[in-house]
């Protein structure tokens, strides 16, 4: 399958379609679309437009400072990259988390989890689903979602609320805490807190198994969800456990191409670089994963709830594993490939870390005060972690001062870099070829992108020369001239 439509032969000659910015996602970009004079499609690109840099100014620091540093990556995702950080940690200092830091650590995952789920599905993508791709804009947000439909923006609010308190009581705060250290963690969890958890958590597990019967209503009414909207096979990346059930914290790397053929199974994460290789593109600043073994044009894949629903043999959950039973077996499985599926999948692992998130707040080993296990330096530790949008890789080198000398990370959104792409060429395709563009039109394309839950901000990772494009117009706003400057360095008109 090819990742891009085919290269424009005259590109000067087409006209450019700018979606600009990409809105109801984390972070900054834009959509360009190149079509001749008949709307006919030539090209679609995802770009990222805006550039971090944290693996480049980490470095220097010492190692003990990355867990904090790296999570002020996002303010939607910090526990995700506290946590794949200080698993990488984990390895530097040569300790593996006592029981009571393994589990107050998966805990605030789940409320990573779950707060995260809520606000993707509730706050950024509802709105499309329930009043329709190309219903008019100024409904078709979350204003609009809480006037027309109060109770379902209600329950998203209560749902993101409680994970955000389970993660401040874990971690310190909502946003950017400091309870994760390398080694285990700095502070467990009182009676007090507990109590206050389990006041709320039947009623946190209702609304999750509301929110996935809205998802399945929706998306059963909609035979074009999976019979066509943006869809295509891939193959999938994930964690599994040991005995092949999800498991979001820790695992080993599963991948399955499309024909649901394995490709690799429980491979150690600490030797990632041998499975996945990194590609540059001059004209995003997101990098371009596959897996080395089928090669850069066919080896891209998908990461995120669907792979993880897909890869499992089971979740380790009683509810949402009849969940996942249901969705794997609609319409003879034709969601499990399909791009708006990412939604339903997503509404299971919400399910899951609720239920998980109960059976953890029985457990006392959350009270106790076993929290850090330490033993002897290494100069290398690799943290992969599942976060709400998928694998997410840390990987550090350290010196003999203990300080930073190499980071490379490797996101959720980076994984899914290719196939997004691919999603918006099959949109484009389907719904906007040879068609007078509009903008309910043009946000059938975001509603593509919006599937995969991306965070712009997390994945602006590249390494090298930054291409660069600058355009100088008149006062009339025609443009004068227009220069741009390669990733190779290269400048061009």
């Amino acid at each position: 399958m090819p990742f891009e439509l085919e290269t424009a032969a005259h590109p000067e000659k087409l006209k450019r379609v700018v979606i600009e910015p990409v809105t109801r996602v984390e972070g900054h970009g834009k959509v360009t679309l190149l079509l001749d004079a008949d709307n006919r499609v030539h090209q679609a690109r995802f770009h990222i437009v805006e550039f971090r840099g944290f693996e480049k100014f980490i470095q220097g620091r010492p190692f003990t400072e990355v867990p904090v540093l790296v999570q002020r990556l996002c303010g939607i995702c910090p526990v995700s990259h506290n946590l794949a950080a200080s698993k990488a940690m984990d390895m530097i200092v040569g300790g593996t988390p006592p029981p009571a830091a393994d589990k107050l650590r998966r805990l605030m995952h789940m409320g990573q989890i779950l707060q995260s789920h809520a606000l993707h599905f509730f706050h950024l993508s509802s709105p499309d689903l329930l009043f329709g791709f190309d219903a008019n804009a100024s409904k078709r947000n979350i204003a609009g979602l809480a006037a027309n439909f109060p109770d379902i923006a209600r329950q998203g609010v209560a749902l993101r609320r409680y994970g955000q308190e389970v993660i401040r009581l874990t971690s310190g705060k909502r946003v950017h805490g400091t309870g994760v250290i390398p080694g285990g963690m700095s502070r467990n969890l009182s009676p007090d807190d507990r109590d206050y958890l389990l006041k709320e958590i039947d009623q946190v597990i209702r609304s999750s198994l509301d929110a996935v019967e809205l998802i399945k209503t929706i998306y059963s009414a909609r035979a074009d969800f999976h019979n066509g909207f943006g869809s295509y096979r891939s193959s999938f990346m994930s964690l599994v456990r040991e005995d092949g059930a999800m498991d979001l914290y820790h695992g080993g790397l599963r991948a399955r191409d499309e024909h649901g053929e394995t490709i690799f199974d429980h491979v150690e994460y600490s030797h990632y670089w041998d499975y996945i290789h990194e590609e540059v593109k001059s004209w995003s600043y997101m990098k371009f994963p596959f897996i080395r073994s089928h090669g850069r044009e066919k080896g891209w894949y998908r990461v995120g709830p669907l792979a993880r629903v897909n890869n499992c043999d089971f979740i380790p959950t009683s509810l949402a594993d009849a969940e996942r039973k249901v969705f794997k077996e609609f319409g003879g499985g034709s969601a499990t490939q399909a791009t708006l599926a990412f939604h339903w999948a997503r509404m299971i692992e919400m399910l899951h870390a609720a239920e998980v998130i109960q059976e953890l707040l029985h457990d006392d080993d959350l009270l106790s005060d076993d929290l850090v296990n330490i033993g002897e330096r290494q100069l290398r530790g690799v943290g992969v972690i599942e976060a709400p949008r998928g694998t997410l890789i840390h990987h550090y080198r350290i010196n003999e001062d203990e300080q930073i000398v190499r980071a490379n990370l490797i996101v959720a959104t980076t994984h899914n870099n290719q196939a997004m792409n691919e999603a918006i060429r099959q949109v484009a395709l389907q719904y906007l070829d040879g068609e007078q563009l509009t903008e309910g039109l043009l946000n059938y394309i975001e509603v593509a992108i919006r599937a995969f839950d991306p965070c712009l901000s997390c994945a602006t990772h590249a390494v090298g020369k930054m291409p660069l494009e600058v355009e100088l117009m008149d006062v009339e706003g025609a443009m004068i001239q227009r220069l741009v400057k390669d990733s190779d360095g290269r400048y061009r008109t």
